[in-house]
């Protein structure tokens, strides 16, 4: 079955969009593409947890016009057959701990705009269930990437996934490029290539230490982050320091790879895929191994590390078509597995 994967992170990259051939024996990327937010929309996404009801709704609805729209560019360009669209959409609130979730993106409007079957809002079935509604994407690390301990990625957050005890285990780590890039943005810069800037700037030890001792690296998985806590708890320790913006990228690096070197550790991980922007972070990826040197660390080809969530939620929107479980309550600690995403039908006469 052809689906189309749609993914936006928290980074706010870009919109992914991966066509892919999924069986039940396993998959194949037949096109893929990153589109870049127009500033406007940019804007609207940065802010709109502080919007007001009426645009927040507003939000939802043209962001789903809009997302159908470049899909039908996508799909014009590419000019191969679709069966049907998986859509993560865009998150905006991540509450889980109130029973709250939200991804952005009508999967209606996408319908309407498409002509295709499109499954979206994949995670409130598993919070409704008592589950953190992330991450989903272990799944696809079980069935597509399980010769691997581990698999690693760094998109606006940090998140594994890893066989413990028989069963898939997953949650996030910290964030990543959802800071980076906040960080990099003061200097008038997307991101940080190769983490060049971090590189030569200092760690602030005290801020780092501060940052190591915040309440969320105590927790016990299942766990998630999302950007209410990213801008609550995380940003402003960064936020109140008063070193250069090269120093403060330093730190938050080396802080990023001090948390996720733990987990090797703790997890004794000998082979780790790593997937997401932060992969090309190459002063991230050497910090990370120098604190974790027994654990090999695996980049991919680019395809795979650009595309891997898009691929995956094509998955999760094929398993949901044909009626398997598609989210891990052992990775979510939901009282069960589910079968998650909202299905908007077939358009006539499109």
């Amino acid at each position: 079955m052809n689906i189309l994967g749609l993914m936006s992170g928290t980074s706010l990259d870009g919109v992914d969009l991966a066509l892919c051939d999924i069986t039940d024996a396993g998959y194949s990327i037949l096109a893929a593409k990153t589109v870049p937010y127009p500033a406007e929309w940019y804007r609207r996404l940065s802010t709109l947890e502080t919007s007001t009801a009426l645009e927040y709704a507003k939000a939802n609805v043209e962001l789903g016009h809009y997302f159908g729209q470049i899909i039908n560019c996508f799909l014009n360009e590419v000019k191969l057959p679709v069966d049907a669209i998986a859509s993560h959409g865009h998150t905006i609130f991540h509450q889980p701990q109130v029973g709250l979730t939200t991804q952005i993106g009508d999967g209606d409007a996408i319908a309407a705009e498409t002509g295709l079957p499109v499954v979206s809002n994949f995670r409130t079935l598993d919070v409704a269930l008592g589950g953190q509604g992330a991450p989903l994407v272990p799944i696809g690390d079980e069935l597509f990437f399980g010769e691997y301990d581990a698999c690693l990625n760094l998109g606006g957050i940090a998140n594994i996934s890893y066989r413990a005890d028989g069963k898939r285990i997953a949650y996030d780590i910290c964030p990543c490029n959802m800071a980076l890039n906040r960080l990099a943005s003061q200097m008038g810069l997307p991101y940080d290539k190769d983490g060049e800037i971090a590189r030569c700037g200092t760690v602030n030890k005290c801020l780092n230490e501060t940052l190591n001792s915040i309440d969320y690296y105590q927790v016990e998985a299942p766990k998630s982050l999302g950007k209410e806590w990213f801008l609550n708890d995380f940003w402003p320790l960064v936020e109140a320091s008063s070193d250069r913006v090269e120093d403060k990228l330093a730190t938050v690096t080396a802080h990023v790879a001090g948390e996720i070197a733990r987990v090797f550790l703790r997890q004794g991980i000998g082979s780790v895929l790593v997937t997401g922007g932060g992969a090309f972070n190459r002063y991230l990826i050497e910090c990370v191994g120098s604190l974790a040197p027994q654990t090999k660390i695996v980049l991919p080809d680019e395809l795979i590390v650009n595309y891997k969530e898009a691929l995956v939620f094509a998955l999760l929107g094929y398993l949901r078509l044909v009626g398997k479980v598609n989210t891990l309550s052992s990775v979510t600690g939901a009282r069960c597995d589910s079968v998650g995403g909202v299905l908007s039908g077939l358009v006539y006469g499109k």
